[in-house]
Parts: structure tokens; sequence; C-alpha cells
């Protein structure tokens, strides 16, 4: 198969990846022939890669590297660097005072833009303000935030002094961040008091108020305006300690005030579950391990230079906004955006990537199909010259949309497609700029990441569809669950299918190029007649039908077997008919199997999805099958649930 972009001989020159393999090359006499064979070595010798990946980032600490892994024959027992001390927020702040660090942007246009400097200044205030609250280390400060600098201040704050950070999207309502925060605790909770999406104001007041008067644990609430606004004197939390952002960010800072350092595998972030298929899972991720595999992403895998500017679309309910705020151990400029990424118009965010010089552009699968399903050809209305890459993540992206990346937005721009998740906060399948970029896959196993398709009996295959796997221990694996001092529900989240072997839970393939085909969820997979099938099979050709706007596939049961069943929302004004059904039909016929073919159509008005924009085929499935979907709190839209229930098409 012909690739759809090849790197040029300068680009490669010029990459991190290259760099780093000429240190290899200068302090250990190693050459590599290939990617290939660089990986490989990467898990022959863990304790040598990661060593140098922390010399190559140039990242500060105490202590020794060496041992780089102790006690490390399993993910149970494995220890990363336990004579190393550090501090996320100091790696993080390093770079130049003078850098532009942040820059960040609402969707009504309001920008506000801070420096290396700067940013440091302010980190420092809040984080002095933290300590005379009484926040010590490992005590959890939540944010209750949109994607603005004073997030990244706030966050970096509480890792300065050896805080947990833990997260939620204001677009949450109350019983949502409850069911987290009430989980974990929280000492402080810094909350905007209002937010913006789709050219409207939501106010948080009373709801910040019920939050508050829900989690026992908290001694202090900080309240944030939006950049622009003036605080709302309104919003009176019932909690005798009540700061505004103003107050923190005036604190004065003492002279000792330093970043406190701290064992490699102190607890940095908790991050939840989507929570669709019971009480969100509180997800502990270290700082070391964190911070090392950011590092590794962002120079060998996504090529970030200080001059770039990286973007991510994401909220801060979403692992994608901590990846975000890590851009910043590179030098470059973290650029931060909040609201609707289609307001004022389909191309706001393309609009923004030659506004503010994007570099590197990560959005959502959903995002790029929903560009070509509104006609958009950015390549004729758009300059683009400063995009060198383009991320995806969030949802399998298929094959007709790289086409139409390289067809309609940029030729000359690395689309590089990922897999990994909350999980790991980072990737298992990752993107390089050394490599070509073949349609529909991602292109590469990521450095120092054991990963592989396994069939069902647990033996590994290539060019047959499986269960992605990850085989070694790596830096960023959890630390594990909150309040799981066991370890029970760690292990069974990871471990039950493949004991002692990392199951992520996505069913994929590695094809001939070497790269991977993502197909969908594990437990999603429909399997009509004992064959598996993984729903984005049918998804990437449903996209290709102009009149479906968005879709959710099943399994039902149906006669001791299962029929696949497939809903769709279609543009305003078209019906579903039998000629629409029909094509929708020959068309997953031509380009799948028979098998793959929807035994029933069903036009729905809209589809579930997690407040991360991922579709909640669990919970349509429950609906279909008359149980009650658990903790709708984590979707976006729940009321479209009853659209799923006591369907008279499905009764017969």
């Amino acid at each position: 198969m012909k690739p759809l972009w090849t790197p040029t001989a300068a680009r490669v020159e010029a990459s991190h990846l290259a760099h780093f393999q000429g240190q290899l090359a200068a302090r250990h006499q190693l050459v590599f022939a290939d990617y290939d064979a660089l990986h490989q070595w990467s898990l022959a010798e863990p304790e040598l890669f990661w060593r140098e990946v922390w010399r190559y980032a140039g990242l500060r600490g105490e202590g020794d590297t060496e041992p780089a892994l102790e006690k490390g024959g399993d993910f149970f027992t494995a220890t990363w660097f336990p004579g190393l001390r550090l501090n996320v927020a100091e790696n993080l702040l390093a770079a130049d005072p003078g850098r532009c660090a942040l820059v960040g942007i609402l969707e009504n246009g309001t920008r506000e833009e801070l420096s290396y400097g700067q940013l440091r200044a302010s980190v420092l205030a809040v984080a002095s303000r933290l300590r005379a609250l009484g926040v010590t280390p490992g005590d959890r400060v939540a944010g209750l935030l949109p994607n603005i600098a004073a997030t990244a201040i706030a966050a970096l704050a509480a890792t300065a002094i050896g805080a947990v950070w833990t997260s939620c999207s204001p677009d949450f309502g109350v019983s949502g961040v409850v069911d987290r925060f009430g989980q974990t605790e929280p000492r402080v909770l810094i909350s905007c008091t209002s937010y913006l999406y789709n050219g409207k104001r939501h106010h948080l007041g009373d709801r910040v108020a019920e939050i508050c008067a829900r989690l026992p644990s908290l001694a202090a609430v900080i309240l944030v305006p939006l950049p622009g606004d003036e605080p709302e004197p309104s919003v009176r939390p019932p909690l005798a300690t009540a700061l505004s952002w103003g107050e923190c960010l005036a604190t004065p800072v003492a002279e000792d005030m330093a970043f406190t350092r701290l064992p490699f595998a102190h607890p940095l972030y908790i991050l939840y579950s989507s929570g669709t298929t019971g009480a969100p899972k509180c997800i502990v991720h270290g700082a070391g391990g964190t911070l090392l595999q950011h590092a590794k992403e962002y120079l060998l895998h996504f090529d970030v230079h200080p001059e770039d500017r990286f973007f991510y679309y994401t909220t801060c309910g979403w692992t994608m906004w901590n990846i975000l705020l890590s851009s910043l151990v590179t030098g470059c400029t973290a650029v931060l955006y909040d609201g609707s990424p289609f307001y004022p118009h389909s191309a706001a965010l393309l609009d923004l990537v030659d506004r503010e010089r994007i570099s590197h552009f990560g959005v959502s699968a959903k995002y790029l199909v929903a560009l070509e399903k509104a006609g958009l050809e950015p390549a004729r209305s758009h300059r683009l010259d400063s995009l060198k890459t383009l991320l995806s993540t969030g949802s399998p992206l298929s094959a007709e949309s790289f086409r139409y990346v390289y067809s309609a937005i940029k030729g000359d721009v690395c689309l590089s497609s990922i897999c990994g998740g909350t999980d790991i906060i980072s990737a298992f399948v990752n993107g390089s700029p050394t490599l070509p970029v073949y349609a529909g896959e991602l292109q590469c196993k990521g450095l120092g990441m054991a990963v592989d398709i396994w069939d069902e009996t647990g033996h590994s295959v290539s060019g047959q569809k499986g269960e992605l796997v990850c085989t070694q221990p790596f830096p960023s694996a959890p630390l594990g669950f909150w309040r799981d001092s066991s370890g029970e529900r760690y292990r069974k989240a990871y471990f039950s299918r493949f004991p002692g072997v990392w199951a992520q839970g996505d069913f994929g393939e590695i094809t001939a190029s070497g790269g991977f085909v993502i197909h969908g969820r594990s437990d999603a997979v429909l399997n009509p007649g004992g064959v598996r099938i993984g729903t984005a099979e049918i998804y990437r050709q449903v996209e290709k039908i102009p009149e479906v706007v968005d879709a959710v596939c099943i399994g039902q049961h149906w006669q001791d077997d299962v029929r696949v069943v497939l809903f769709v929302v279609l543009r305003d004004g078209v019906e579903l008919d039998e000629g629409l059904a029909g094509g929708i039909r020959a068309q997953i016929r031509a380009d799948t199997t028979p098998r793959h073919v929807p035994a029933k159509i069903i036009q729905v008005a809209d589809i579930p999805r997690t407040k991360t924009g991922k579709i909640a085929e669990l919970a349509v499935r429950d609906m279909v099958h008359g149980r009650a979907a658990t903790n709708t709190a984590a979707l976006a839209n729940p009321e479209s649930l009853a659209l799923f229930a006591n369907l008279p098409d499905l009764q017969g």
C-alpha cells in the first residue's frame, strides 16, 4: 500500500528521534537500522532506555538514576527509579523565563498570554496560598474549571508542594462531580464561577454551593472568574474559607519557597474513568512516571521543539488536558482553548491555527469527520503554513478521514492517530515524525511499550484481529486505584483477561507495514454467529454516507444469537426510508463482509456520548435489553438514552 505521507530527509534529520539516536551512538555505540530495531532495543534494555530518555529530556531531580527498574519482573513488583526525587512543576517551568509559555483563548475571543517567568511567579504565589491553607504533600486539590490559564496555574501550584491534582470539567452536574471528588476527598476546591459554551454563559454559583455542602473534606474553596470577568459576588459557598483567585495570585512568596522534590512514585494526578458502567474508577498516576513518559512522547513521538506551539482540543475532565499541560517540558508554547470547537462557525479552530501559528494540532476523530461532513476544505480557505503535525485520538480514525486530511486539509502534515488513554495517561500506539503515514493506520508502537495483539488463547497474531496488550511494565502504569489497598480492583480492570499482562480493552490488529488498526472497544465487540466484529469497522463505512450525521452500533441478543443493530442520526429534513437503508447496507457489505450488515437500521434523534465525546455503546446496549444504564452523570446528553428503550422495531 502506498503511503499518504513520507517525511523528508531534512525532517528526519532535524527530529528529536534522530538526535536521540545520535546520543545513543555517542554514549553507547548503539546504531539501529530502523525504528523497529530501536523499539526492540527499548524493550530488551528498558533501564538503559528510560535513563537515556531522562538524560535527553534534561529532566531535573536529585539522587541516582540507577537502578532504573527495581524488582521489575512484573507490573505489580516493578519499582521505577527508586533513588530519584523530583517535582513535576519544577520541570515544566524550567524554560527561559522570557519565552511564551501559555496562550489561553475563550470561544468569545478573549485572549491571555503568560511567559514562563510570569507562569512560574503565579504558580509559586498560589502554591504559597495552598500551603497557608494547610495543604501538605499527598493532600488532594480539586479543580472544577474550564481550560484556561488559571487551571494550569492551579494544577502546577498543587504539584509544586506535592499535593495531588484532580479535576472535572465544569459541565459536569453536581452528582457527576461528587461521584468523583467524593471518593478522593479534596482538601481544597478551586472552581470557576461560570463558563462559556456555544455562545451561552453557564453560571455555577448554586452548583458550587451544593458541591461544597456535599464534600465534607473541604477546608476551603477558591473561586476563579473567566478571563476578562470580574469576580461574581453572588457566589457564596457554605465554607468559612472562601477566597478569590485574585487573592491567591497576590499571595507573597517566601524567599525560601521552593518546589518540593518527592520520590519518583509520589502521586501526581487522580484521573477518573468515564463511569458509564458504574462508579468512576479513581486512577492514581505517579509524578516521575508521568513526567518521563510525557517527555518521551513530546520529544521522540510528537517532535515538539521550543519554537513550536502545541494545541489539543480538550476539557479538564479528560486525560488529554493533563497531557497538554506536559507540553511545557519541551519549552514550547501551549495553546489552550475553552468553548465549542464549532463556535462561532465550523472553522473556528482552523482560524485559531492560523492566528496563533499552531504547529501541532490535536483533535478527536469525530471533529475531523464533522469537518468533512460540513464540506470544509481548509487547504483552500486557510493558510495552515505553520502546521506540521496533526494528532487524533478519542476513537478510531477511519482510512477515509486520513485521506480527507491529506486531500482537503494539508498534504505535507504528519497525521498521527494515537491509542492509549486515561488508564496510562499516555499512549501505547503512537505517532512518529520519521515514519510514513498509511490510510487508517496508527504509525507505530510507542518506544518502551511492549505492545502486541493477542488472540483469545493468548498468542501473538499479526494481520488478525485481537486484544491490544502490553506484556512488560512501563513507568506511567498507574500506581493503583484510590482506596484500593489490596490492588484487587486494579488487577481486575487490566489483568483479569490475561494474568500478568495488561489488556487495554481495545480490539485491533497489526498491519503488514507494522502499524495498527483499532476496530473499537473490546467490550463493545459484536459477535453475530460467533464472528467478532469491531464497531469501528461499521462506523468507517457509515461515515461515507452523506445523509448520516452520527451513528451507534450494538449487538442485540436475538433468537439464541446476536444480531447487529445500527442507529443513525440523519441530516435535518432527511428521513430513513428503504432506499437510504439499502444504500447503508450496500456500503457496509461492499467494504466489509455480509456479517457486518445490520439486521436493523433505526433512525434516532441523538446518540449518547460521554463528556469526552466517546459513543456510549454499552449504555445503549443496556437500554435495548431493558437494563437501566448506570451512572448517567458521565454522559453529556443522558436524556438521549430514552430514545433506545422499548423500541417496537426491535421486538421482531
